[in-house]
């Protein structure tokens, strides 16, 4: 018998089979309900899903795209954002926010990140603003990180001083809120990924772009689909980015569930925090303004691939989110970084390690990563 608790069973890192699993008939019911329909290019299906999220949320329009680097680039084009204009993000991050800035014809300037945390420094920021290099600022692409919000307030004070647009990068902070208001409704944009890991995660790749500007929506929707607004005839230069039916009816299943699988991350986090708490290594903050949702719970330690490898050993999954910073790997290693530096992302490089993480994981198993954890440090 499958007992995710015991000592020789492997205990994933995630784990969205588990997932599904536990809605295998609502799923496959809704994924037949498609294929019976004949209508297999958006429909009636991704428009409920656009709909059923962005009413979830509490913001007015959602449109659907493939993938979430796609809502990223689909969002700075429908704010006229291309060819050197400047967008501030981070450089620890998923490799495709910078990415996708670069396919939108812009051109990324990369912060620094919190001291001691994962998200864009505000400071870092403003000295970034300060000291411009060539090109016209245009945007501001904060990235809420592994389910915690950015600090929002400050962020959006100093984009909104410049003038600039705010694209919020919200692929793994699904639920998440600041000051009680949810991720995702502050900015002018904010760009949704539902890759299967996500805490809102399809069984394949799918994305979303939300705002509350009908405006800016309506040219999304013009922009992701050739620039149509009549069919065949372009008015405007577009892309191909369209919510698959099949997965927008996979989310529609799964998006009830969202708030209590949050609860349940959350649960999780409180006990890793709640066994981890003597051991040699740094846990995730808390902020009092900040709701986090733990798309990954990530600790900082100086051993940290001795560790791994010792976690390996007894068949625990743990993630490196993520092995190198954008801007030394070595398709980005020209690319613009703020003058004051980024010696906060490159120190959390070398330490940061994400521990199981995903609804189903049950209590058993969070004590049997503890126990290893202090087995290892009891010998080390």
């Amino acid at each position: 018998m499958f007992e995710p608790g015991s000592n020789d069973t492997p205990i994933p890192q995630t784990d969205p089979r588990a997932g599904y699993l536990v809605q295998r008939a609502e799923i496959d019911a809704a994924i037949q309900r498609v294929l019976g329909s004949g209508q297999y290019i958006l429909g009636p299906e991704a428009e409920a899903f656009e709909r059923d999220f962005a009413e979830w949320l509490g913001i007015g329009h959602g449109i659907g795209t493939g993938s979430g680097t796609d809502a990223i680039e689909l969002a700075l084009r429908a704010c006229g954002i291309g060819r050197g204009d400047l967008v501030f993000t981070v450089s620890h991050t998923a490799v495709a926010t910078v990415a996708a800035i670069e396919r939108a014809g812009a051109v990324p300037v990369l912060v620094d990140i919190e001291p001691g945390g994962f998200t864009m420094d505000p400071s870092a920021l403003e000295a970034a603003l300060r000291q411009l290099p060539q090109g016209r600022p245009a945007a501001v692409l904060p990235v809420h990180l592994y389910g915690e919000p950015v600090d929002l307030a400050a962020v959006m004070e100093l984009a909104r001083g410049h003038g600039l647009r705010v694209i919020e990068d919200c692929a793994q902070s699904h639920g998440a809120l600041y000051r009680g208001r949810p991720a995702g409704t502050f900015g002018d944009f904010a760009c949704f990924s539902f890759y299967p890991t996500k805490n809102l995660g399809a069984l394949g790749d799918a994305g979303m772009v939300v705002t509350g500007d009908a405006i800016l929506a309506a040219k999304a929707r013009e922009i992701r689909e050739y620039g149509w607004r009549d069919r065949y005839i372009s008015a405007v230069p577009g892309i191909n980015t369209r919510l698959d039916p099949i997965q927008a009816a996979i989310l529609r299943v799964k998006l009830p569930r969202l708030r209590a699988d949050n609860a349940r991350r959350q649960a999780i986090a409180l006990r890793y925090d709640e066994v981890l708490t003597e051991l040699p290594i740094e846990l995730p903050r808390r902020h009092a303004e900040r709701t986090h949702v733990f798309h990954q719970y990530v600790v900082r330690a100086p051993v940290r691939d001795r560790l791994r490898e010792h976690l390996r050993a007894v068949r625990i999954g743990t993630g490196v989110h993520y092995p190198a910073p954008v801007h030394l790997q070595p398709a980005y290693r020209k690319i613009a970084v703020s003058p004051s530096g980024l010696t906060e992302t490159e120190r959390c490089g070398g330490e940061i390690l994400s521990l199981p993480m995903y609804p189903q994981l049950e209590n058993a198993a969070i004590e049997r990563v503890a126990a290893a954890m202090r087995e290892y440090f009891s010998s080390h």
